[in-house]
């Protein structure tokens, strides 16, 4: 009789378990979709606010520069507070104030105002990326199964979903507030339903307890910062590489169809639809294969697909082959970071916040300075030669880098 009672609750408390970790899954996932949507909505903006204010290229590049300088120095804080408060609280606050500061970009009045709400929307994002992706980690973990290339495919289509009400909007002639509050809402919304199923790690009595025991552990403890500290620069710098390589698919697809492949002006834009279609199969493609052949060797394949499809577009120069080399760009490229963030998650030595938060500061600093180094190797030489360096930079993560992030954690 006891053996049956005991089954029964056996049963009954996995199965709230499972209900319990499904409903962190759509929490979360809803996260990265607002996120996305809401990261569209930032980039939609862009035209309205060079013509508001009159601004040059040159000027309007400064606001965006504002805009990942906020997040990359944020990311130095980040990591702690959201240790100190917990993920969940931390994402809620953060994406809370990121919506809000997408939804104010159009009632600025003057670019000196806007370039301070800026630099807020900078370290909001930041806040909010960092913290989804450490509860991706910890939705992960605790339900045994892998789901972070889906959560950032959720990304991807939420910017697919916010750029589309954007032109939706533009069509039908709305006022230049009424789309970016709207994103607003709808995150604002996601955030207050998905908040009561995040996964609470916020510190306990067990963290007061180790404080407390601290003294005796100071020599296990400076080991592990110290093998932290080796992970934590290898891991960065793969991270680095691979958003400079991301970021500057990103910038100069288009450019490189146009300019390099001569592509008709009408299909040029199909070179930066080619790398994002790319991106978002293969984020919701990954998990499934991590199931079947495992992380590492999704990894490894991931990387030397993005090395095959770069080399193609460089090395066939028309656009039909550039077109499927910067398709296979986007399937490899795309489970760079989700892989990147988990594995910073398990960085021994350090809180998976503070682990995620470090890894992201090298990746802002890649994407943002990716672009430029692209547009600099093309100045002095040609966008070509340019993208050979980054498959060059593809092949050495795929050779190198995969095995060395493979083995952080384990």
């Amino acid at each position: 009789m006891s053996d049956s009672v005991n089954a029964g609750l056996s049963a009954g408390t996995i199965a709230t378990q499972a209900a319990r970790m499904r409903a962190a899954t759509r929490a979360v996932m809803a996260q990265f979709f607002v996120n996305g949507a809401a990261f569209a909505a930032w980039g939609v903006q862009i035209p309205d606010i060079k013509s508001r204010f009159g601004l040059s290229d040159f000027v309007l590049s400064f606001a965006m520069l504002v805009v990942a300088g906020g997040a990359i120095v944020a990311m130095g804080t980040i990591g702690r507070w959201a240790t100190r408060v917990g993920s969940a609280r931390a994402l809620t606050i953060s994406g809370v104030a990121y919506a809000v500061a997408v939804g104010l970009v159009p009632l600025m009045p003057g670019y000196a105002v806007l370039l301070g709400l800026l630099l807020v929307l900078g370290m909001a994002m930041a806040g909010f990326d960092v913290t989804m992706n450490v509860q991706a980690a910890a939705v992960e973990a605790q339900g045994g199964r892998p789901i972070m290339s889906t959560l950032h495919g959720m990304f991807s289509v939420g910017g697919m979903a916010g750029a589309g009400l954007g032109g939706l909007a533009a069509l039908a002639a709305l006022p230049p507030w009424v789309y970016p509050a709207g994103i607003a809402l709808m995150a604002l919304a996601a955030i207050a339903i998905g908040r009561p199923h995040l996964i609470d790690d916020a510190p306990g009595r067990r963290d007061a307890t180790a404080r407390e025991n601290a003294p005796a552990q100071d020599d296990a403890a400076s080991g592990k910062r110290r093998q932290a500290s080796a992970a934590l620069w290898v891991l960065g710098f793969f991270a680095f590489l691979g958003l400079i390589c991301e970021g500057a698919m990103y910038d100069w697809a288009s450019v490189y169809l146009r300019d390099v492949t001569h592509a008709a002006p009408q299909l040029a834009s199909y070179g930066y639809a080619a790398f994002s279609t790319g991106m978002a199969c293969g984020r919701f493609a990954a998990d499934p294969l991590r199931r079947r052949i495992g992380d590492s060797r999704t990894l490894a394949a991931s990387a030397w697909m993005g090395f095959a499809g770069i080399t193609l577009a460089v090395c066939l120069p028309e656009p039909a082959w550039t077109l499927a080399g910067l398709l296979l760009m986007g399937l490899g490229v795309a489970n760079l970071m989700p892989f990147f963030f988990l594995a910073g998650a398990r960085l021994p030595g350090l809180r998976p916040a503070q682990g995620v938060a470090a890894i992201a500061r090298w990746a802002y600093t890649g994407m943002l300075l990716g672009p430029a180094i692209i547009g600099g190797i093309t100045h002095h030489a040609n966008l070509r030669v340019a993208l050979m360096i980054v498959a060059a930079i593809m092949g050495l993560i795929a050779a190198v880098g995969i095995r060395q992030v493979s083995r952080i954690g384990r």
